[in-house]
């Protein structure tokens, strides 16, 4: 096949949905099928190798430039390149694309409806505005994860026969984890780590209220490390933390390279995810390949990816959290238990499986459009 694909994720840093992408199209090119990635205009920073993909790259420099060329030059490269299906993996489609083109979006979470004022404006209108015609002109829609397949069914009733939920691989971080030491972040002991965009959905605030309110002794013992690029509408940070009176005990790492991500996950004693929303949450599944269990919350599609390899708390009772984490930082024998599944509920995500089951959705609309089936 010839696989189109919308690229504007890899635009900027690659976080969650740029890495989906960048696996997704690796494995489907493996599977021996062409893909072109549109940009609309040239990525911040260099893209991971990729071999036999080719890319096409506009010029639209900021947000409404790049919103306007996706409805407009997309899907005229697009119908040039005489493409079979178009893939849209993030929440959106053009408009007027060729008729003999087939098209599949997909839909990551439904963050613009249920936790709204967690969102920059700007992304959020624009789910707002394109996620709804991106699903009503899908021949076929992909979720991936049961929860927002059953979020999108309340939200978009008509939807429920041509949804399908594929989950996302695992993509191994870094290479080989070194024995070099994290002085560079200031961590001179254990450590609980949190991993994520610093911004108000993943709950950073109540994360750190549960952590203050550990017993000193626990607090001596592990550290709160914070890995992550600064997001919006959370202040200042380290004000927070001074306020809590923990600065001895936290560390803000900011954005870190995928090598030192490696090393920060194989060395924590546990991840703490207490989101209040994900769409899947890469992170639970990065540190259980590391043999790292989670705390995570009891909502959205948490539960279902981290399996037995974690705890569930209420990410709204600060109490919850603080409970788990002081479970995970002093129980070993807890500890041991979950760390007995870790590396087998990563196991349960695999890029190559990812994209034929997503192959199979592509042949599936492309015969849907051509002959009706």
């Amino acid at each position: 096949m010839r696989i189109g694909v919308n690229g504007r994720t890899l635009v900027s840093n690659i976080t969650g949905l740029g890495r989906y992408v960048i696996e997704m199209c690796r494995a489907l090119a493996k599977a021996g099928h062409q893909i072109i990635i549109y940009l609309p205009s040239p990525p911040a920073n260099a893209l991971p190798d990729l071999e036999d993909i080719e890319f096409r790259v506009g010029r639209a420099n900021d947000a409404v430039m790049r919103n306007i060329w996706a409805q407009t030059v997309l899907p005229l490269w697009a119908k040039r390149d005489k493409v079979d299906v178009f893939w849209g993996p993030a929440h959106r489609l053009p408009f007027f694309l060729d008729r003999h083109i087939a098209r599949i979006v997909t839909i990551h979470d439904l963050v613009w409806h249920d936790m709204a004022a967690t969102m920059r404006w700007q992304t959020w209108m624009a789910d707002r505005w394109l996620m709804k015609p991106g699903v009503a002109i899908a021949d076929e829609i992909v979720a991936d994860s049961a929860a927002t397949a059953n979020a999108l069914k309340a939200q978009f009733p008509g939807c429920g026969e041509k949804l399908n939920v594929i989950y996302p691989g695992l993509t191994i971080i870094g290479g080989a984890v070194t024995s070099r030491d994290l002085s560079q972040f200031g961590i001179d002991r254990p450590y609980i780590l949190f991993v994520g965009t610093l911004e108000p959905r993943k709950n950073l605030l109540r994360l750190m209220q549960a952590y203050a309110s550990l017993p000193e002794s626990t607090r001596k013992q592990f550290l709160l490390v914070l890995a992550g690029g600064q997001g919006w509408r959370l202040g200042d940070l380290k004000q927070h933390v001074a306020e809590l009176r923990i600065e001895s005990s936290v560390r803000l790492t900011g954005y870190v390279s995928d090598n030192d991500l490696a090393l920060l996950y194989s060395q924590a004693r546990c991840l703490a995810m207490p989101s209040l929303y994900e769409g899947f949450g890469f992170p639970i599944i990065e540190a259980n390949a590391m043999g790292i269990p989670v705390l995570t919350s009891n909502t959205s599609s948490m539960p279902e990816v981290a399996g037995k390899a974690g705890i569930l708390v209420d990410p709204n009772d600060v109490q919850s959290i603080r409970d788990g984490l002081e479970s995970l930082a002093t129980d070993n024998a807890l500890h041991a238990r979950l760390v007995e599944h870790t590396r087998l509920n990563s196991a349960r995500f695999d890029w190559t499986e990812s994209a034929l089951q997503l192959e199979r959705i592509f042949e599936k609309a492309i015969a849907k459009r051509r002959y009706g089936v």
